[in-house]
């Protein structure tokens, strides 16, 4: 089998009925092409293991069970073939994936000796490859259907310990250096691989969702330290609702977490502005004890409702964020870019920062620029990350524009 539409039709029958994430096994001996492919491959839905060395690989495989398997670059012949018979040998179904030279002699005995073996070769990687060239390599293999809602209970996902954060960097809109960045809660479920918080964040009333914000704010200063360590002190920002920020006990809570790290700076709560503006008085008596603990809290996703916020007579908040609705095409949409001016004249109006949010092309970058925001963030400037993978990528600054 070896057209590309054959593939297609064979696998997507199989991850159609099985409605899972495609595992895949990287084996390289690099690290850092390790995790070059692993990232790139978990942004296109895979569950990714790593192996370095064929001695190693039998392990792998039992520990991974993967559907596709990476022969990486670094791979000399002798290995890639070892790793290709300990397939054969356990009759591995899925597919194989060479990463190789252009035209090497390598490559074509690698490619040879697959077939030979029976294993089901996809057609070769030539270096060097962007992650795009990645994606068309194996796009036949990933599921032809998303997971369903919700994927797996939260309180579950608690106890298993899938939950983790990815971050997303708040960039200064006049220089474009970073200037912070904002905690999202991402479940890595071990069957479904990445959950987005739709699938799984539980209604505001739930018995769990004090649990899970209490996991959020935890986890936040945890990675705050680890973050500290690599790259300096970054100002972070997480999302709570109304419900914990009402609960005396939950608040207290709160302002005992927070680090006493000479370099911490502060931690910004964002409350949606629908909550906001039907609890004013609350949230007005709650940010301001909590700006005396070194907490601030900003209104995340305001639209047309900004005007409820105009009489405030004190405005303890320290971020006003545009929903996205309202700056994606805003380069092209008058009425948009009209809202959004009020917003930056109000914000500036009470001292406080404006965030344009969701920005996603160069058009709307100028117009938000033009506008005058303090403030911009959104996949233009790159997707939220994990940890790890966030840490890398503050420490190969300058941020670089992904349009």
């Amino acid at each position: 089998m070896t057209s590309v539409d054959q593939l297609r039709g064979a696998q997507l029958a199989t991850f159609g009925r099985r409605k899972v994430a495609p595992r895949v096994c990287i084996a390289d001996s690099k690290k850092h092409l390790r995790t070059f492919l692993a990232d790139a491959l978990e942004d296109l839905g895979f569950i990714t293991g790593e192996c370095a060395k064929a001695e190693e690989f039998a392990a792998a495989l039992d520990q991974h069970q993967p559907d596709l398997v990476v022969l990486g670059s670094s791979l000399n012949g002798i290995q890639a073939g070892r790793m290709i018979e300990i397939l054969a040998q356990r009759g591995f179904a899925g597919h194989v994936l060479a990463i190789c030279p252009r035209e090497s002699i390598t490559a074509t005995a690698i490619q040879q000796m697959g077939r030979e073996h029976g294993l089901l070769m996809l057609p070769p990687l030539s270096t060097p490859f962007s992650a795009g060239t990645l994606h068309h390599g194996v796009a036949a293999l990933l599921p032809a259907e998303p997971a369903p809602s919700p994927a797996v209970d939260v309180a579950e996902a608690l106890k298993a310990g899938w939950l983790e954060l990815w971050y997303q960097y708040k960039l200064d809109a006049r220089t474009l250096t970073p200037c912070g960045a904002e905690a999202l809660v991402r479940m890595r479920h071990p069957t479904w691989g990445v959950v987005p918080p739709k699938q799984f964040i539980p209604a505001d009333n739930d018995q769990h969702f004090r649990t899970l914000s209490e996991f959020v704010i935890n986890r936040t200063i945890a990675d705050w330290h680890y973050l500290l360590e690599r790259q300096g002190a970054i100002d972070l920002s997480i999302n709570l609702p109304i419900s914990f920020l009402a609960n005396r006990d939950a608040v207290h809570d709160l302002c005992s977490w927070m680090p006493s790290h000479p370099a911490f700076r502060g931690l910004i709560v964002e409350v949606d502005a629908a909550e906001v503006i039907a609890n004013l008085d609350l949230l007005v008596d709650v940010a301001k004890r909590l700006r005396l603990r070194n907490i601030a809290i900003a209104i995340d996703r305001l639209g047309v409702d900004w005007p409820a916020l105009m009489e405030l007579t004190t405005f303890p908040f320290v971020e006003l964020k545009v929903d996205r609705e309202l700056i994606n095409g805003c380069a092209d949409d008058r009425l948009k870019q009209t809202v959004c001016r009020r917003i930056v004249e109000l914000a500036e109006g009470y001292g406080a920062r404006s965030v344009a949010t969701g920005i996603e092309s160069r058009a709307d970058l100028v117009t938000v620029h033009e506008i005058g925001f303090d403030v911009v963030q959104g996949y233009l400037f790159g997707k939220p990350t994990g940890l790890k993978k966030f840490a890398r990528t503050a420490a190969a600054q300058p941020l670089r524009l992904h349009d």
